[in-house]
């Protein structure tokens, strides 16, 4: 066990079917004006969650405005936009409503609602100016709305700047939320191809917390149980979404990875699904991993096989009798039988476009932006083997 470690996760969570209705009590709420991040897709106002939170508000003499341009991969001119928006408005705080895009769009927003310039000054990274956010942030409350990033339980948001291609993960103390709300009754919603592709995020969010370098003694309990609460429920979800016993059972799981990612961290993997989808923005983040990942995690098995063996217990996967290699490998089983279960085996990155000649680009682009995440790998990949593993995911 490691001796050495940082424990800092400030996030009051309040989770369990029903539990949106604590918005209500006002001892949670920490201002008078809100800004309601939400996304351009209408879903928040077509199922009437959007309705539920402004409501809840007002029980408490709360205003709000609502800022609804949020993409899928969000962007930093509406991170900007949205801070002129909080700002002018005169709102005190943040809530993010939704899925894992609006949530991060809030946290950059709750920053630049209080500091100069433009988002991307901010941005450790790329072309980021690497500037510390001096006046912190507005206070965040994040409701998700999906199981998929975890966000709602780390200070992390990842947003692209169009013009460059650029899709850069950044966060610091300030952009935690004060306060989570995870209600498995809202997500019930998520049709069966994306309720497998934010689980399979929250999935490889645990598995590769558990793989870095920087993994430590209270993140590899949330990866492990992630992992297993994941591969057993992810397929019920999948089969059949009001089954509030297999969402609530992810949704702890995503949340559970959203505390890995305070704890711990995210590895190349997410980097090369990060480059992708900043040059390939209509491929949704899970689609992106789940396409990448049997290549992925086969090469990096067969180089540091140490860890492996217990995300594949985890699974479910019986290893006796089996040689070092193989141990780590059933892991590769498992993930392939899991992606198998969620209806996903198909997917391929040819299906969004890619090609074998983008894969060069693609890892100049994860070297250039996210090339922190390569840092915490568990063994050293050469920029070559990471283009053979992009080559391998595409059919032409």
């Amino acid at each position: 066990m490691k001796q050495t470690f940082d424990y800092y996760m400030p996030t009051k969570i309040i989770f369990g079917p029903g539990r949106l209705n604590e918005l209500e009590k006002k001892a949670n709420i920490p201002g008078k004006k809100a800004l309601i991040v939400i996304s351009a897709g209408g879903s928040m106002k077509k199922y009437g969650y959007l309705d539920r939170v402004i409501n809840a508000l007002k029980i408490n003499d709360i205003d709000s405005v609502v800022y609804d341009k949020i993409q899928p991969n969000p962007i930093s001119d509406h991170v900007d936009e949205g801070g002129k928006v909080a700002r002018d408005e005169g709102c005190d705080f943040v809530i993010g409503l939704g899925g894992g895009s609006s949530m991060d769009s809030a946290k950059s927003i709750a920053i630049m609602a209080k500091n100069p310039g433009v988002y991307w000054d901010y941005i450790n990274g790329g072309s980021g100016g690497g500037q510390p956010p001096k006046e912190g942030a507005l206070p965040i409350i994040c409701i998700t709305t999906t199981a998929g990033t975890g966000t709602e339980a780390d200070p992390w948001t990842v947003i692209t700047k169009e013009e460059t291609q650029e899709k850069i993960g950044w966060g610091c103390d300030h952009t935690f939320p004060k306060m989570s709300i995870v209600d498995p009754e809202l997500m019930v919603s998520i049709p069966p191809v994306y309720t497998a592709y934010q689980g399979m995020d929250a999935f490889f969010h645990a598995a590769e917390g558990y793989l870095a370098n920087v993994n430590q003694p209270a993140s590899d309990l949330h990866c492990l149980s992630a992992i297993s609460l994941i591969a057993k429920n992810l397929p019920i979800a999948v089969e059949d979404g009001s089954n509030i016993d297999a969402r609530g059972k992810v949704a702890w799981a995503n949340t559970q990875s959203g505390i890995v990612e305070s704890l711990s961290c995210v590895i190349s993997h997410h980097s090369l699904e990060h480059a992708i989808s900043a040059i390939f923005p209509d491929i949704p983040h899970g689609a992106g991993l789940v396409s990448t990942s049997v290549a992925y995690f086969t090469a990096l098995a067969k180089k540091s096989p140490e860890r492996f063996p217990e995300m594949a217990e985890a699974m479910g996967e019986d290893l006796t009798g089996l040689n070092a290699e193989e141990k780590a490998l059933a892991f590769v089983t498992a993930l392939e039988k899991l992606i198998a279960a969620c209806n996903l085996q198909e997917l391929r990155l040819s299906d969004f476009g890619v090609k074998k000649a983008d894969a060069k680009n693609i890892v100049d682009n994860a070297y250039e932006n996210m090339g922190f995440l390569f840092t915490l790998d568990p063994v050293k990949f050469e920029a070559e083997e990471m283009v053979s593993i992009i080559e391998a995911c595409c059919e032409n």
